[in-house]
């Protein structure tokens, strides 16, 4: 199951988004540049660069999230949102004998689909723990011979064997990651990933990280969600013809319904 936690952000990112925009279009002094910033004057300005488009003070803050219980595939999409630091579980490193995998709800709704993906999931576990214990084996006798202890020789030929076995594990494999995005590049990744057209795994991750960055910064997310929450629909053709009820959803997740 996809576990989401808002783990750190900047403090008072409102006020610091706020002072960077004040800087910008003031002729105010650093000694006195927070005064007279309370959250309601602060809301102002952030409303005020939402109105002009004005984006770049937003990247005076980030936001870090712990996320758990995801696909390798959900991984290779959100690494492509390259303006944002990653930390992921290591498959070199961590023994994946006993993997938890993503189910996706498609195959989860037919029975006959579900026991083939089961199957094919416990077939990719065996043989993944038997490359390993081949491998392992062959890497021990290395480096006994090299003259490492028993210990030693196992701890290091485990870890080489993982190195390769990890080459037969399956996307639906889940992984565990710690994401930092800056407020702009986090209304960027919302835009496209919380479009009814992005995949459904990361759509959901979107959702979920929406959520709890508006609960502590309402104010920088507020325009926050897909293209058509702020504006028209960018997809043309492949519009999903639903943006009044994707308004009212979004607008609801923000009031924390």
């Amino acid at each position: 199951m996809m576990k989401v936690k808002l783990i750190a952000y900047t403090p008072e990112p409102e006020k610091v988004v706020a002072a960077a925009a004040k800087l910008c279009y003031s002729n105010a002094h650093i000694d006195d540049l927070l005064d007279g910033l309370t959250p309601e004057k602060s809301r102002s300005f952030l409303e005020k660069l939402a109105s002009m488009g004005h984006e770049s003070p937003t990247e005076h803050v980030s936001f870090t999230f712990a996320i758990e219980g995801v696909s390798r595939s959900l991984l290779a999409q959100i690494t492509r949102h390259r303006i944002a630091s990653y930390s992921v579980q290591s498959q070199r490193y961590v023994n994946l004998h006993e993997f938890e995998y993503v189910l996706p709800p498609e195959i989860e709704a037919d029975e006959e689909a579900a026991e083939a993906f089961s199957q094919a999931m416990q077939a990719e576990a065996e043989h993944y723990r038997n490359l390993t214990a081949v491998l392992a084996q062959r890497h021990k006798e290395r480096f006994l011979q090299e003259g490492c202890d028993e210990k030693t020789a196992a701890r290091k030929a485990e870890k080489q064997a993982l190195e390769d076995a990890r080459f037969v594990l399956p996307n639906a494999c889940t992984t565990k990651m710690i994401v930092t995005m800056n407020a702009r590049s986090l209304n960027n990744f919302f835009r496209h990933r919380c479009c009814q057209r992005a995949q459904w795994e990361i759509r959901a991750l979107a959702d979920e990280m929406l959520r709890q960055v508006s609960a502590v910064a309402p104010g920088l997310f507020v325009k926050s969600g897909p293209s058509c929450v702020a504006g028209p629909c960018p997809e043309g053709a492949m519009t999903c013809g639903r943006i009044t009820e994707i308004r009212e959803r979004y607008a609801a997740m923000k009031r924390g319904e």
